[in-house]
């Protein structure tokens, strides 16, 4: 039998082919082999031979299986860069054939957490979706860390900094919060005067076990233990906020959305918060994504400036 150019480039070892990485970051994101199959729309038990097929082309084992679910080994920790890398490839060299054009087109997923979500990108997607009639924008919102690596989102908006991981960061802008409350709590739960006034009001506020982010942690630094009403979404604490459930942290380019607050104790609780934009490391050299990366920007850098200006 000849062995095949390939071959005598790698010693006798099988290259894996772009439908094998496919499978194999599938099952990296899905962590199994049904979940892999619901994205792929394959049977897991097709997913399950492609794998062992690709393991033994690499001479490798690169799962690990656990009552969790599949894990990536060693081996596999070390193919899931060159994986992601040909994955971006293929992607930019799709858009490329599409040949140039004054306006994007496919489908971006975007994650961010819901205030940001909520407040901001609503107005800032539609008009990048007025100037790209091609494209289709997602949203996700959630009141947790959106999780690139299982290609979650293309990108998503945070409040940290990421330390770990193959991933783009940009910061976007800085944004203001303030104590608020509703005109008539503050009329009659006065006075706002000092810190110490806070104790004796009702706060509202994040369930303290569900803050994902220290950067959330607003309360803790203001000496504040107890959170009356309490929820892991803004939206959710800023409604009872108008209705005169009590004072909490408010994000100033919310304001504007509920007539009803007023921040209170402005000159004693300042606070600034920063917006990150996170991407995948492989989409450096996506032209597409790289213009929609700078539209989002720039869209929310305009709208916490217009939105604060009003406060």
């Amino acid at each position: 039998m000849h062995r095949s150019a390939t071959q005598e480039a790698t010693g006798g070892q099988m290259e894996p082919q772009w439908d094998d990485m496919k499978v194999f970051l599938a099952v990296a994101r899905q962590a199994s082999l049904s979940g892999a199959g619901r994205v792929l729309k394959m049977d897991p038990a097709t997913v399950g031979r492609r794998i062992a097929r690709l393991e033994g082309a690499m001479k490798a084992p690169l799962f690990v299986k656990s009552p969790q679910g599949y894990t990536l080994s060693d081996a596999g920790e070390k193919m899931l860069d060159y994986a992601e890398s040909a994955e971006a490839a293929m992607r930019g060299a799709a858009h490329a054939l599409d040949g140039p054009s004054e306006s994007l087109n496919g489908q971006i997923r975007i994650g961010a957490p819901d205030g940001s979500a909520n407040y901001l990108l609503p107005q800032v997607c539609a008009a990048i979706a007025r100037d790209n009639p091609d494209l289709d924008i997602q949203i996700v919102a959630l009141p947790r860390v959106i999780n690139l690596s299982q290609r979650e989102a293309d990108m998503a908006v945070t409040v940290s900094r990421p330390t770990a991981g193959r991933l783009l960061v940009k910061k976007i802008t800085d944004y203001r919060m303030h104590l608020a409350a509703s005109r008539h709590y503050i009329r009659d739960n006065g006075p706002f005067e000092t810190l110490e006034d806070l104790k004796s009001k009702r706060i509202v506020g994040y369930i303290p076990d569900m803050i994902f982010d220290s950067e959330l942690d607003y309360l803790t630094d203001l000496g504040v233990h107890r959170v009356h009403l309490a929820s892991n979404s803004v939206a959710v604490q800023l409604k009872l906020l108008a209705m005169g459930a009590g004072v909490g942290m408010a994000h100033d380019f919310t304001l504007p959305s509920h007539g009803r607050l007023r921040r209170v104790l402005a000159d004693k609780v300042s606070l600034t918060r920063s917006f990150y934009l996170v991407r995948h490391q492989g989409d450096q050299h996506s032209a597409r994504m790289n213009r929609f990366a700078d539209a989002l920007s720039k869209g929310l850098r305009d709208e916490v400036h217009r939105l604060e200006s009003q406060t």
